[in-house]
């Protein structure tokens, strides 16, 4: 019996129902961190609890949860980050207001020596000051959220992380000190730096971004002028929280467009890349495209077709210069859907109902597939579909399908004095500013 065709609206509502799922389901109820990747014995991820702690409010005004069990699935989270013991020993849970990248599921305690993350610790305090801006009632409950994100915000101490240099350090480990790397080059660092411009406690200096700014590359490919990054995530993350339409920075005031133009054209480069196809992998085209950070096949060298291909594991595929091994990200699909929702419309729908892309899984789509790689024998699908979710792929699925239809998280981010202050001070001006 054929399924009953959907609308637009209604297939979009119940992939955000089902990709929400993953924060239901994979949250531990004691202390709020969510689970980075659906494999036994896995570390939770900062970045994807605070994907979920945005996610919350979307799915109260959805109808996914109630009211009264989103704050309280707020308030643990909330509650355990705050509490939880910051200092240089090798198993705190953070330093200096930041948090390590992977958090053991129930004590909450580094894993897998990980670091201190200055671009994942964003992600969890741009969450939480989602939930502080949209939990506003007047009771105990919501107060305390509130606080709980301010003060958690207040802690961290960005200019620390700069480790005496002009821009911000990747992260710090416990056992050798700050990581050699700094934030470089167009990327998610976007919403990092508004973060650290906009604390009142211990701020950024402005001269930081334009640091950063400096280390961009503007190029022209499949005729389009646009600020490169190659993974597709890179033009995706800091807009599930901030509106860039009509906003401009210096450097985009000279190119004459904004951030939110810049990411479609990105979308649309992926698209004619895949649809070019130079590699020559199986299945690329119009509607199949979505090259991003994701896990592979790899790694391991096969013949296909007569072709000796290199699949990878989990890398940052990126477009055009790769690496691209074939490997697909449906995800990174739907997160462009703000951005140009008259390609990515069909992509989705391509994917659900063509490459059936939502079969056999949990929470929506699966994290990547890879048409060219016959995966394990006896697979549903005929070719390499990950086994796994990922939360920092769920969460933006969730996050982006709600501003294409409502805007709600760019709506309560404008509101927050913090954001609003950090872009000032990185020199945006215009629009809603």
């Amino acid at each position: 019996m054929n399924s009953p065709i959907l609308t637009v609206d209604a297939e979009l509502e119940k992939l955000q129902r089902e990709t929400f799922g993953y924060f239901l389901h994979e949250t531990n109820p004691a202390n709020g961190l969510v689970i980075d990747k659906t494999a036994e014995n896995w570390p939770s991820s900062i970045a994807a609890t605070g994907l979920g702690l945005a996610c919350y409010p979307v799915a109260v005004e959805r109808g996914f949860v109630s009211r009264a069990e989103a704050v309280q699935r707020t308030l643990t989270a909330l509650r355990f980050f705050w509490n939880s013991p910051q200092g240089p020993e090798l198993d705190a849970t953070g330093y200096h207001g930041f948090y390590y990248h992977f958090l053991d599921m129930q004590s909450g305690r580094r894993a897998r020596q990980s670091e201190l993350s200055t671009v994942d610790s964003a992600f969890l305090l741009a969450g939480a000051l989602t939930a502080g801006m949209y939990f506003g009632d007047d009771t105990p409950d919501e107060r305390e959220i509130r606080n709980l994100a301010d003060e958690l915000y207040r802690r961290v101490d960005w200019q620390w992380a700069q480790d005496g240099g002009e821009t911000v350090t990747h992260g710090w480990m416990p056992e050798s000190g700050f990581l050699p790397y700094r934030w470089e080059g167009y990327d998610e660092a976007l919403l990092l730096y508004t973060l650290g411009l906009g604390s009142p406690t211990h701020p950024l200096p402005e001269s930081s971004y334009s640091a950063w700014t400096s280390t961009y590359k503007w190029e022209h490919r499949y005729g389009h002028d646009y600020l490169y990054a190659g993974p597709l995530f890179t033009h995706q993350l800091s807009h599930v929280w901030i509106d860039f339409r009509g906003i401009k920075d210096a450097y985009m005031g000279d190119k004459g467009i904004d951030y939110f133009e810049n990411s479609r054209r990105a979308t649309y480069v992926q698209q004619q890349y895949a649809i070019d196809n130079p590699l020559g992998f199986k299945d690329y085209g119009s509607c199949c495209w979505g090259i991003t950070a994701s896990e592979g096949p790899g790694p391991v060298t096969m013949k296909i077709d007569g072709i000796e291909r290199r699949f990878f594991d989990y890398l940052g595929r990126g477009v055009p210069y790769g690496p691209d091994d074939g490997t697909l990200s449906p995800w990174a699909l739907v997160a462009s859907l703000p951005f140009a929702p008259e390609i990515v419309l069909d992509s989705i729908h391509h994917c659900i109902h063509q490459a059936r892309l939502t079969e056999f899984n949990s929470y929506g789509f699966k994290a990547s597939f890879n048409p060219s790689h016959p995966g394990l024998p006896g697979n549903p699908y005929g070719w390499w579909v990950s086994p796994w979710h990922y939360g920092i792929n769920q969460g933006p699925i969730v996050l982006m399908i709600e501003n294409h239809r409502t805007g709600l998280l760019w709506q309560l981010m404008r509101s927050c004095p913090y954001i609003a202050l950090g872009l000032r001070r990185a020199g945006f001006s215009g629009g809603w500013l």
